[in-house]
């Protein structure tokens, strides 16, 4: 009785030391940066449809949510790597919660046309629990519309799949780049017409 009770307390620890470890090792990619760059960042909330299967539940279709948070690299380079905290909420069931670590184009972050891909652990807490990976595809549109493809596989033969439609606030205003002809973003994280290329830096130096 004892010691199920605590394997009980343990067992939400372990999303908290993976949460640190991701939090450190994101703060290590960014340090490394010169001090004047920028970084990128996600808050989305969205809502879709999750089929969910597990030993003792049988596959059915459920609504859900997903509430993402997370920052990234800077938002100039064509690549932007960063890290995620997840949670997505099953209706009538509970919530899984996973740690993801996104890779994501330019234009995704930006707010214009891209993609971006989430891997990583993630963990239930609800029904029998499960740990196990889950994954996203995201594509991404104009004024913080994301819509995101994906799936979970997990202990106690759990799998998963999942649609998800929502609005990234961060790409809606701060980042957004796309649609400034309608809607005016005066102080945009990032200018693509303040880039400087590698040609524009030589040529500066072969004239001095």
């Amino acid at each position: 009785m004892n010691s199920h009770r605590r394997h009980s307390t343990a067992r939400p620890r372990r999303p908290l030391r993976g949460f640190l470890w991701l939090a450190s090792s994101l703060a290590a990619l960014l340090g490394v940066r010169p001090a004047r760059a920028d970084v990128s960042s996600w808050v989305f909330v969205g809502g879709g449809v999750s089929q969910l299967h597990q030993a003792r539940l049988s596959s059915r279709a459920v609504g859900s949510m997903r509430l993402q948070f997370g920052m990234g690299s800077d938002p100039s380079r064509p690549l932007i790597i960063g890290g995620l905290l997840s949670i997505e909420p099953h209706f009538g069931y509970g919530s899984d919660l996973s740690l993801l670590v996104r890779g994501a184009s330019r234009s995704y972050v930006n707010g214009d046309f891209g993609l971006a891909v989430d891997l990583g652990p993630y963990e239930r807490f609800w029904g029998q629990g499960s740990v196990g990976g889950a994954g996203t595809l995201w594509l991404g549109a104009p004024w913080g519309i994301a819509l995101g493809v994906g799936g979970s596989v997990g202990s106690h033969s759990e799998n998963g799949l999942s649609a998800i439609l929502g609005i990234d606030f961060a790409r809606l205003t701060v980042y957004r780049n796309a649609g400034t002809s309608w809607f005016l973003n005066p102080f945009p994280a990032y200018r693509p017409e303040n880039r400087q290329t590698p040609d524009a830096t030589g040529s500066s130096g072969g004239n001095r």
